[in-house]
């Protein structure tokens, strides 16, 4: 029967920096625990985790709690938590929170409480004072992915940045008429994301010289199909059309891309469209974005949340502060400069 000193040679390790780069608990070069990781399935070699979990008194599983599974920035976030969570050797359990609100009490009453998780990530939940201090009196370390949540370390990006760096693409182009299609203020997310990408976008233009005109925003909510309705209002408004829009989502910007090819509109000789996300559908699009490396945000705070459960770490080894996400623009063919009105057309060719 394959034992740990059987990974520990083969790998060329120590068995006691097996032990560590299997349980998740100690400090391992990543390039160290991917090769004990794979001398171990080599080897076919499985960590007995009932036994760890008696010796240890921990499940090696941690709590995701989302607000959606049906939107691709959540599920990416997902993705990125799980890769590195599995390196580390833990299981993870999702906690989908679209229902009512008795559900989300159940949930942080009740299934996160009663020991069957380590630690808890949050993707894009304001918490409650209530909840915060529940987990943290169980010992439980908790991470937030997608704002600031008092007394938590948290991750997340500029969300106001985020829009303001699309729309000044836009305007480096020589746009001047930027259209916004923005998340429904009525409906609005966790930490006003809907809100913040607004202000970004007039920002923008009131640094350019621009007062933004209501008439070039409209509301939707995160969607393809919202995205599709949305264009098709702006576009179709008879006093006033944009030469370019910017979305609040790429998942909205392709919705409104579509619009504009229904509308015998060309992207981008008669309309540039940008977004936010860097969704896997934007390449095919061509869709020129702002890139948020979703995956990335989940494994990074993975990573927090494994440096609480160090044993010299716990709830409150982990810093609560919010920090700062990186997030690049990627320009691609749904961006081109500002079509030539006819008389600037004349002028041009004297």
């Amino acid at each position: 029967m394959t034992g740990i000193d059987d990974v520990a040679k083969l790998a060329g390790v120590s068995t006691a920096t097996v032990s560590r780069a299997l349980s998740g608990r100690g400090h391992v070069a990543p390039r160290t625990r991917e090769k004990v990781a794979a001398a171990a399935s080599q080897l076919g070699y499985v960590v007995n985790a009932d036994a760890s979990s008696l010796a240890t008194g921990r499940t090696r599983n941690v709590g995701v709690v989302v607000p959606f599974l049906n939107r691709w920035f959540y599920t990416a976030v997902i993705e990125g938590a799980q890769r590195r969570l599995m390196q580390y050797g833990y299981d993870l359990t999702l906690y989908n929170l679209s229902g009512h609100d008795d559900e989300r009490s159940s949930v942080f009453e009740h299934f996160l409480l009663r020991k069957r998780v380590d630690a808890v990530l949050a993707v894009s939940l304001e918490l409650t004072e209530q909840e915060v201090d529940s987990l943290h009196a169980l010992g439980r370390p908790l991470v937030g992915v997608g704002g600031p949540i008092p007394g938590v370390p948290t991750l997340s990006i500029d969300d106001v940045a985020v829009t303001k760096l699309a729309t000044e693409h836009l305007l480096s182009l020589g746009h001047r008429v930027i259209g916004h299609i923005g998340g429904d203020v009525e409906r609005e997310l966790s930490f006003h994301l809907p809100t913040n990408r607004r202000h970004g976008y007039e920002l923008a233009l009131r640094e350019a010289g621009i007062e933004p005109d209501p008439a070039l925003y409209y509301p939707a909510v995160f969607t393809m199909e919202s995205g599709y309705q949305a264009a098709k209002q702006l576009l179709g408004e008879p006093r006033i059309r944009p030469t370019a829009l910017v979305a609040a989502s790429d998942e909205m910007a392709i919705g409104a891309m579509l619009a504009a090819r229904d509308m015998g509109l060309s992207v981008p000789g008669d309309l540039s469209v940008i977004g936010i996300d860097n969704h896997e559908l934007a390449p095919f699009f061509g869709l020129s974005t702002v890139d948020q490396h979703p995956g990335l945000q989940g494994e990074r705070a993975v990573e927090l949340l494994m440096e609480a459960l160090q044993p010299s770490g716990g709830a409150d080894s982990v810093p609560a502060v919010d920090q700062p996400l990186p997030f690049d623009l990627i320009v691609r063919d749904s961006t081109a400069r500002v079509p030539l009105q006819p008389a600037a057309v004349e002028s041009a060719h004297g």
